[in-house]
């Protein structure tokens, strides 16, 4: 058992007083350093909050501004042993003590910039469950870095524990395939986006608009009213149409005249169809053309674009062209086309005479 002669002994304890207090003055005037620098950073972080500036330059001053006073000390301390003679043994302590708290602060710099990060996502309107389920993970992985680091600095032989925790996992993993398959499809729509809350959606024979978007499934409004409720691993696997992302509507409608419209009048529809569908705010035209002589119609095609994705804009849009399109063919004389069958019959005098 060591004595404390023994202690004494060790050539740390044999610096000269001055060298004391030189090594006291330098971990002072690190720690007082650092801990102005710090304090500079979060100054300049609340600043540049309030002033709005972009997330580059506030997620580096948050993140550094999370660094701890016990880590100063750490420093401090490093700063001032560099002054004494410390020997074999007292320089390898300092260097993993050292080292251990730059693991421990850098993890804890790594869970403020996912924390930074996902806060951000949030405000980018992808505030689901998931989000959560990604800084849960994050950080198990972060921590469990660190701790394995540090087990491994202090002489822990980690080895065996990473093995037993990878054939663990995979155990779980098989047994749990199908959650992790929602939960995995769960992070890839946080990551990815394809849709968020609030867009419409066309899933198969299901239409409906994004109401929750939950680690296991996503809960649709259908038009109906009822609530469809799908498995993220289904969703994903299926061809998803998001309405919710339209720029542009495109607009095809068919148009049918009588057979007895003049030529001249016949001429003139597509620049009166133009005109109308150009009258409306929000349209881009596109074309309209005589396409076809039908079986008992004389036939014209139209196509628009509006500039909307809302769905009740497009039905209005298109109920003031038809209500112009009557109007319009009132007024030049031109009848609608319905369906009509013409039977020609002869006499039975005529037949005889025959």
């Amino acid at each position: 058992m060591t004595s404390f002669d023994d202690l004494l002994s060790l050539p740390i304890f044999s610096n000269s007083p001055v060298a004391w207090l030189a090594a006291v003055a330098v971990a002072a005037g690190v720690f007082i350093l650092l801990f102005g620098v710090r304090r500079a950073v979060r100054s300049y972080h609340r600043r540049f909050e309030k002033a709005g500036v972009g997330a580059l330059v506030q997620i580096p001053l948050r993140v550094l501004s999370r660094t701890t006073l016990l880590f100063f000390v750490v420093l401090a301390l490093f700063a001032g042993f560099q002054v004494l003679v410390l020997g074999v043994t007292g320089t390898r302590l300092s260097m993993t003590a050292i080292t251990i708290a730059l693991f421990w602060q850098a993890g804890i710099w790594a869970a403020a910039t996912a924390s930074a990060w996902l806060e951000r996502k949030r405000q980018q309107r992808s505030a689901f469950a998931s989000i959560g389920i990604i800084g849960v993970v994050a950080n198990a992985v972060i921590w469990s870095f660190v701790v394995l680091l540090t087990l491994d600095n202090l002489g822990v032989d980690v080895t065996a524990l990473v093995a037993g925790l990878g054939i663990g996992g995979i155990a779980v993993a098989l047994a749990v395939q199908n959650i992790f398959g929602d939960l995995f499809a769960s992070l890839s729509i946080a990551l990815d986006r394809p849709f968020v809350e609030g867009d419409f959606l066309v899933v198969g024979d299901v239409l409906g608009t994004v109401e929750t978007i939950g680690i296991k499934s996503t809960r649709l409004r259908s038009l109906s009213g009822e609530q469809v409720v799908m498995p993220n691993a289904d969703l994903l696997g299926s061809r998803v149409r998001n309405y919710g992302r339209m720029v542009e509507r495109r607009v095809v409608f068919a148009t049918a005249v009588a057979y007895d419209t003049s030529i001249e009048v016949i001429e003139r529809l597509p620049r009166v169809i133009r005109d109308i569908v150009e009258a409306q705010a929000d349209t881009r035209f596109d074309r309209s053309h005589f396409v076809a002589h039908g079986a008992g119609t004389l036939d014209f095609e139209t196509v628009y674009y509006v500039r909307s994705s809302d769905y009740n804009r497009y039905m209005d849009i298109q109920e003031a062209i038809n209500l112009r399109l009557h109007k319009e063919f009132a007024r030049l004389g031109v009848e609608f086309a319905y369906p009509t069958q013409k039977v020609l019959v002869a006499s039975f005098a005529m037949q005889e005479a025959a």
